[in-house]
């Protein structure tokens, strides 16, 4: 083990993590450890509170050989300040705990998405580039970033952070999964015989262009941002090519053998709760592996998306001047995260009628 790189995946059960978990198990310099949970099977798994500074201390006693940490962990909060303040004191207690048990940690690779440039506060103007100036708003990405360059001056600790948006996986139960909101709305639409109508603005639909980030493919950025030179203390955008909605949802519902009509603007959050016993019965009929439906989707999260009626266009030039240049299919992302969820069993098939 020593002669490997030692991964600590914190927020390991998330879409982030879950991808990071797989892809660093298959990767041969590599030891990976979970904090919290994982359905990954034969990788160990720490459990603790993370906004408890003395359980965490503990807890990473069992992985003072870390080497990277790859920080995912999220703790939502409706107050943007109370948020901030949650958020970076788990990263501060995860931190501190590595410190104490003497890990020789080298490089922390953290995640933001992109409410980094303010897009959950309104309109903004695209492309969105790294060097942007701050908002004046709350924002736990600050004060988490702030932290990190902080503990590079004190300590010595790397750092390189990473900017997905709108990360497409293939989990259930996480509320900002987009492909679960479509997979399960497209089930229940087609359980009752109408056709894939976009539940959003027209606006959205056919005018401003949207972008996702494939999760694996963020897993294997996340390896090269682990150990690249030029990621060190760097912060990159990574996102896939800008789309149209229109587009995909058409490439969707001929995936998914399904009819598509003009959209029908309406509201998940309030309309979509009342699918419960229809999803249990499509859930039977189907063997599926489902949550309890009040847990499965994230429907706030997918009106927020279909909503969204200005540019999300993250500018991806200085990831690729620094030497992470795969490339992804925005386009095939969607397509195959339905077809992994099906695979796993969490939505019917595309053959199901």
């Amino acid at each position: 083990m020593s002669d490997k790189h030692v991964a600590l995946v914190v927020g390991s059960s998330g879409i982030i993590g879950s991808a990071l978990v797989e892809t660093l198990l298959g990767a041969n310099d590599w030891t990976v450890r979970a904090l919290r949970k994982t359905s990954v099977a034969g990788v160990e798994a720490i459990d603790c509170d993370l906004s408890d500074a003395q359980a965490t201390r503990r807890a990473l006693e069992a992985a003072s050989d870390t080497t990277h940490v790859f920080y995912a962990a999220l703790q939502t909060h409706a107050e943007l300040a109370r948020e901030s303040e949650i958020n970076t004191e788990m990263l501060r207690n995860v931190l501190d705990g590595l410190k104490a048990n003497g890990a020789p940690l080298k490089r922390v690779v953290h995640y933001q998405g992109a409410k980094v440039y303010g897009v959950h506060l309104g309109a903004c103007v695209a492309p969105f580039y790294e060097d942007d100036p701050r908002h004046v708003a709350a924002n736990f990405y600050y004060a988490q970033e702030d932290l990190l360059r902080a503990r590079q001056v004190s300590d010595g600790l790397d750092w390189s952070i990473l900017r997905p948006d709108v990360v497409v996986g293939d989990i259930a139960g996480n509320p900002m999964n987009i492909a679960m909101v479509i997979g399960v709305f497209a089930a229940l639409s087609k359980q009752a015989g109408v056709p894939l109508r976009f539940p959003g603005s027209m606006r959205t639909y056919r005018e401003v262009v949207a972008q996702f980030t494939d999760a694996h493919w963020l897993a294997r950025a996340s390896l090269w941002a682990a150990l690249a030179p030029n990621a060190r203390n760097e912060a990159f955008n990574l996102v896939g090519e800008p789309v149209r909605w229109e587009r995909i949802w058409i490439k969707i519902a001929d995936a998914l053998k399904m009819d598509v009509a003009t959209p029908q603007p309406f509201s998940l959050a309030k309309h979509m709760p009342g699918k419960a016993q229809d999803w249990e019965r499509l859930a039977s009929e189907h063997n599926l592996d489902t949550l309890p439906y009040e847990k499965l989707v994230g429907w706030p999260f997918g009106d927020f998306i279909f909503n969204t009626e200005f540019d999300m266009i993250s500018d991806m030039n200085k990831i690729r001047r620094a030497g992470f240049t795969e490339v992804v299919n925005n386009e095939e992302i969607m397509v195959d995260a339905l077809k992994w969820l099906s695979d796993k069993g969490f939505i019917p098939s595309s053959d199901a009628s």
